[in-house]
């Protein structure tokens, strides 16, 4: 082999390991960790996992899994996961800690509700003097307090019992609580469970969440072009949910460990649309106010943040210009 072949063999293989290098790095970059609340309120990442989107759009995700959004965006927070879904309860309590996150879409808005397990209860007011389970910290908290004041109770009319959500079913079947305040789906886990001994009450517009994708300030500040992966793959999976109900509602349901019967009753309760738009912000600025007066805020603040802050909408607009509705 002539000196000039060999220069050339070995430029040859100097390219081919800067391009392996740089193709390695590449796909570094785009592992992903997504913190979601397992439930079917998270049904958009679950699908686009499952049918294999955010694989097509070069993001290789790896899912972990927490029973409430406050936990899945507190992981995020910690460095243990990029990505989290959360509610604006959550959110808003970062920011009142200037917590850096920002909120990139809005994926899903549903009503919480309210699962009856004693005897006697068949109206909201009757809830007076009662025992009611709420997750603090989420959006079963703010649900509470909007309920009690919607139907003219004050706090100190019931009693008040902190679970976690996944633990709200075993209390009221053992009698520790008369009702509990939660999302979906604990409240049809809770009427599969109790039977004809529980009842749901007939409540309407008391507290819509909305359910989001949440990051810190800087991952979206450094990563642009991932966090419109991420999107467009959640895109797919809105288009392939509208386009093919029963399979999606028996691919969440596996995922959940809810039955496809019993997800299909409530299916509807759920909007599931990827966007950033009025109800995004009015959510978010709603429970900040709620922070406020009741002296939920950290550091005493008085004043609502900025939003149009921890708002992002640069990624779903690269990705969806028409979903950026703000």
């Amino acid at each position: 082999m002539t000196i000039l072949s060999r220069s050339r063999l070995l430029v040859s293989a100097a390219l081919l390991s800067s391009l392996l290098l740089a193709s390695a790095t590449a796909t570094a970059a785009d592992k992903v960790r997504l913190a979601i609340n397992l439930s079917p309120i998270s049904a958009l990442p679950l699908i686009a996992q499952q049918k294999g989107f955010f694989t097509q759009q070069g993001v290789d995700v790896t899912i972990l899994n927490f029973t409430s959004g406050r936990q899945a965006l507190e992981t995020v927070i910690g460095g243990g996961a990029e990505i989290a879904t959360a509610a604006e309860s959550p959110v808003t309590a970062a920011t009142f800690a200037n917590q850096k996150v920002v909120v990139l879409a809005r994926m899903e808005y549903s009503e919480l509700k309210t699962l009856v397990a004693a005897p006697g209860i068949t109206k909201p007011a009757d809830l007076k003097g009662k025992r009611i389970g709420y997750a603090s910290g989420t959006g079963s908290e703010v649900y509470t307090h909007e309920l009690l004041k919607k139907i003219g109770l004050a706090k100190g009319d019931v009693i008040l019992v902190n679970l976690r959500p996944q633990d709200m079913v075993a209390a009221a079947a053992s009698g520790s609580i008369d009702a509990y305040n939660i999302w979906e789906p604990h409240v049809a886990n809770g009427r599969k469970a109790l039977g004809a001994k529980a009842t749901l009450l007939d409540l309407r517009d008391v507290y819509s969440e909305t359910f989001n994708v949440v990051v810190t300030e800087a991952w979206a500040r450094d990563n642009p072009r991932v966090a419109a992966a991420f999107l467009r793959a959640l895109l797919d999976a809105e288009r392939w949910l509208k386009a093919n109900r029963d399979e999606a509602i028996a691919l969440v349901g596996a995922a959940v460990n809810l039955k496809k019967d019993d997800l299909a009753a409530v299916w509807n309760d759920y909007i599931f649309e990827l966007v950033l738009d009025d109800l995004t912000v009015r959510a978010l600025r709603n429970h900040a106010q709620w922070r406020l007066d009741t002296n939920n805020a950290a550091g005493g603040a008085t004043t609502l943040p900025d939003f149009g802050k921890v708002i992002v909408s640069g990624p779903l607009k690269d990705v969806a210009p028409d979903r950026v509705k703000l």
